[in-house]
């Protein structure tokens, strides 16, 4: 045959290999799904050993199926094979084989699971199809098709994807599995056939250079048959044995299930022996303690037993409880003592002949006492049987007699022996339980409410006559969950929520509903239940009642109506704050529907994003009692104004919180007014601040003079020094230094005169209120110098810092040391002492400014902080009410403390909150 260079070589398939190849991959197939079953059985060593074993026998038959797919196709040059790459081929077919065992052997597999196993799996098979096809050695050049090795790949993936999820689902052993495996087997062969093929396909060959033959194999026709036939014998080795291992699995299962239903009966019978035998020795030890016992206080017991037996006599009278024996079959009955004083008879009443037992029994219960003994002799058992007696002057008692049947040795009934009892009181007092009962049902279903009540769980079991008769509804189609029922449809959702709640919480339930009468029309009612508890806090039952509020929701309608009119905002709410009303005013001012602005919707919808503190508006409502709040609400035009809102609670007759109502108050004309007189208050600290400083100009001159002074002297000596021969650096760098000191300090100086003067907003910043002390007192040194005024400081160490405007806060303890400075210079007796202290109280600081002078009246003492009223004669009467003013908005207090010496002001601050 002629090969073209340039042409394709023409290949040809032997049909009879490609069956054969076909029939090696179904095989090996069907090993797979049968060996992935044992994988999953085993575990430990015995699963690494089906593991490896299974993944070597399906290894070698996906590797002996494309081998001898390829060798099934022929081409016009000879072909033969590098062993070393089929060795290649037959590794990566074990290992994609030992990962798909794997996967499907494992517990549950996901889709991760499964996809990641059939990529691998896949990638391994394709894997060994290209490199046996890298194994031909021919005189050809092979190229690929892309497409083809792509489509390939893919079928290797969605057929790998396929195989592991068939092994998973076919690895239980159940009935039909082995016709399963086949039909799965072979869809799976056909599928790997498939694969194959493909890859095949997309293989051209083309005319090349002679090979390299080293290391080659030729496919001759004897060993790809010997290669088929040791294969096959390898996978049927393979199914055999895990067909034996599964028979065997299967037999030692049932051995051991038989063997453990042995154990059990056997350990059930050892286990009765023994209890058996441990209640005779325990027995056995009892009576011998009992006899060591008896032996050594034999006299003491005798007169103890003659004791006992007389309280048993007693004892048996009072319970009216005596014993009898029958003898079995002669029916000799044998009655003690206290049995004849039941029956009010002797003795000698059993006489031959004497009717007997059955004579004293009252005529309608005698069959019933017949068919109660013969039923007990028949089966052998204890028996009860209740019945009356009729005495000889008439009366009636009614007995209940316990008995049981013993045996002899050959298992016949040979005696009855049994008590018997007086419960003639006691079927009395029964009788007249039941009629109290009946009496109380009875008031029950006659009062004008509607009551029910039920265990435990919420469900009903009763409901008085009034709720029967308002439903049209017997007491069995309300029983349970019947009486859900009559719940408006608009209502059960709500109301069967919060019963479910009150149920699994145990607290009380309390809920406005509407309920259906029999004729079809609804009426709101108010349902409350109230659980009743055991005394370990456990609920034994569930009561309640239903009461008639349509005419109440009627009246509540006609008073929303009058206050839809109301020219003012009005609402009501429930007990958590949820809006239920809003009147026309507060929906038209606002803006909101209806819908808007019930439930929480008020708040969210209508008030300034900074006012809508929702946890403090709780906290408002829950304690439960009135309240009044500021808040900035929308206007329809989306423009805030301020409004005062202002909630009081209704209470029930227990005291809970039923509902609260509440107005909205416009104050925005108000708030601008506070807004001025805040304005004018700081103008008139100003003024304040301003005469302070007037009055110590003396001081503030004298402060910044001596700094001046000091320059000018130390800036002469500076070029005198410079001036001269030779001038001395040392000394003129020291007086430029002081020189630069003297100025900051002067500059200190007018910036902390120019703060007490400028007027501007309030500045609040954390601060240690000793520093302002100091600050005050290095101000004021001059002015205390120049009285003479000795002072004296106690500073608290380590203070917390407050919250605070340094210069109101100066401001506030100049105009108290000037007053006290004031005060002093009007004494010219007495030494002038100033004392300022601070400490520490439980929440805030205190300061304390207490001066040596004459002090102030009493009757003074209740104005001092009145507006424009001074004791000075040059005075404005501002310093001290505005210094009040400004403690109190830092959130302090500032007061005058009676003093035996001198006057004695103090003021406290609160510290700051993250201290």
């Amino acid at each position: 045959m002629t090969v073209s260079a340039i042409m394709p070589m023409t290949g040809f398939y032997d049909y009879s290999e490609v069956a054969r190849s076909i029939l090696i991959a179904i095989a090996a197939s069907y090993a797979a799904l049968d060996l992935a079953g044992r994988v999953t059985a085993a575990s430990g060593r015995v699963r690494l050993a089906w593991l490896s074993g299974g993944a070597i026998a399906m290894g070698i038959g996906i590797w002996t199926m494309h081998l001898k797919g390829m060798l099934a196709f022929g081409l016009p040059v000879p072909v033969e094979y590098y062993w070393p790459t089929l060795l290649v081929g037959l590794s990566v077919a074990i290992f994609a084989s030992a990962v798909a065992l794997y996967v499907t052997s494992r517990p549950n597999m996901s889709r991760t699971d499964a996809l990641t196993g059939s990529i691998v799996m896949s990638a391994g098979i394709a894997g060994l199809h290209y490199s046996l096809m890298a194994a031909m050695r021919m005189p050809a050049i092979t190229r690929y098709s892309p497409l083809l090795v792509a489509c390939s790949i893919l079928l290797a993936v969605l057929f790998s994807l396929i195989a592991l999820l068939m092994a998973f689902g076919l690895r239980e052993e159940t009935r039909g599995t082995v016709p399963r495996k086949i039909g799965s087997a072979i869809v799976m062969g056909i599928a790997i056939s498939a694969m194959h093929y493909t890859g095949m396909a997309a293989a051209s060959f083309f005319p090349g250079p002679p090979p390299d033959l080293s290391h080659t194999v030729s496919n001759a026709p004897i060993a790809g048959s010997g290669v088929v036939v040791a294969t096959l014998l390898v996978l049927v080795a393979a199914i055999f044995t895990s067909s034996v291992d599964r028979r065997a699995h299967a037999e030692i299962r049932q051995v051991n299930q038989d063997l453990e239903r042995r154990v059990a009966e056997r350990t059930s019978q050892l286990e009765a022996v023994n209890q058996a035998l441990r209640k005779e020795i325990a027995e056995r030890e009892r009576a011998e303690e009992a006899l060591r016992t008896s032996e050594r206080e034999q006299h003491r017991i005798a007169e103890q037993l003659e004791t006992e037996r007389a309280r048993l006599i007693e004892a048996q009278a009072v319970a009216k409880v005596g014993s009898w024996e029958t003898e079995l079959p002669s029916l000799d009955i044998t009655w003690t003592e206290q049995t004849h004083r039941i029956f009010e008879t002797d003795p000698s009443y059993f006489h031959p002949t004497r009717p007997g037992f059955v004579e004293l029994v009252h005529p309608e219960d005698r069959a019933k006492v017949d068919a109660a003994f013969e039923a007990s002799l028949e089966k052998g058992a204890a028996s009860t049987v209740k019945y009356r007696i009729v005495m000889a002057d008439g009366r009636v008692k009614v007995l209940e007699d316990h008995w049981k049947v013993f045996h002899d040795g050959q298992g016949r009934p040979a005696r009855l022996i049994g008590t018997c009892q007086d419960i003639t009181e006691r079927q009395q007092a029964e009788e007249d339980l039941r009629g109290s009962e009946d009496r109380l049902r009875l008031v029950i279903d006659t009062i004008p409410q509607q009551i029910w009540s039920g265990p435990a769980d919420g469900s009903l079991d009763f409901c008085n006559a009034q709720w029967r008769s308002y439903t049209g509804l017997t007491l069995e189609e309300l029983q349970g969950e019947g009486w859900q029922r009559i719940l408006h449809p608009e209502d059960r959702e709500r109301v069967l929520t919060s019963w479910r709640e009150s149920v699994a919480n145990g607290t009380p339930y309390e809920q406005e509903e509407r309920h259906r009468r029999a004729d079809g029309q609804y009426r709101w009612f108010l349902a409350r239940g109230v659980p009743l508890r055991d005394s370990e806090g456990h609920i034994i039952r569930w009561y309640g009642t239903n009461t008639d509020i349509e005419d109440r929701k009627e009246a509540d309608g006609r008073l929303r109506l009058v206050i839809d009119t109301l020219p003012a905002l009005v609402w009501s709410k429930l007990p958590d704050g949820s809006a239920d009303f809003l009147n026309k005013r507060f929906r038209e001012y606002t803006g909101l529907s209806e819908e808007e602005g019930l439930g929480w919707g008020w708040m969210k919808n209508a008030f300034h994003p900074e006012d809508r503190a929702e946890e403090e508006w709780r906290a408002a409502f829950a304690a439960g009692e009135p309240f009044e709040k500021e808040a900035r609400l929308r206007r329809e035009d989306s423009s805030y104004r301020w409004f005062l809102l202002r909630a009081v609670p209704l209470r029930d007759e227990t005291g809970n919180v039923i509902k609260w109502y509440g107005s909205t108050t416009d104050i925005e004309d108000r708030k601008r007014a506070e807004e001025a007189l805040l304005e004018a208050q700081h103008k008139l600290a100003l003024v304040a601040r301003i005469q302070a400083m007037a009055e110590l100009a003396a001081t503030i001159a004298h402060e910044v003079n001596q700094p001046l002074t000091a320059i000018v002297t130390n800036a002469s000596f500076s070029l005198r020094q410079l001036g001269g021969s030779t001038p001395n650096f040392d000394e003129v760098r020291t007086a430029i230094t002081e020189i630069v000191n003297d100025g900051t300090r002067a500059s200190a100086v007018i910036s902390r005169i120019r703060g007490l003067l400028v007027k501007g907003t309030s500045r609040r910043v954390d601060l240690d209120i000793n520093r302002t002390i100091r600050d005050v007192i290095v101000l004021l040194g001059n002015e205390l110098s120049r009285n003479h005024v000795h002072l004296r400081t106690e500073l608290a160490f380590n203070l917390p810092r407050v919250h605070g405007d340094p210069v109101q806060l100066q401001q506030v303890l100049i105009n108290l040391v000037m007053n006290a400075l004031d005060a002093m210079r009007l004494s010219t007796e007495q030494a002038r002492n100033l004392l300022i202290r601070s400490a520490k109280n439980a929440d805030d600081i205190w300061v304390l400014v207490q001066d040596s002078g004459p002090g102030i009246e009493p009757d003074l003492a209740a104005r001092i902080f009145e507006p424009f009223f001074t004791t000075k004669v040059e005075g404005t009467g501002m310093g001290l009410s505005i210094s009040r003013s400004i403690i109190e908005s830092h959130g302090g207090h500032l007061s005058l403390v009676s003093s035996s010496q001198g006057a004695l002001f103090e003021f406290t601050l609160p510290v700051t909150m993250n201290e």
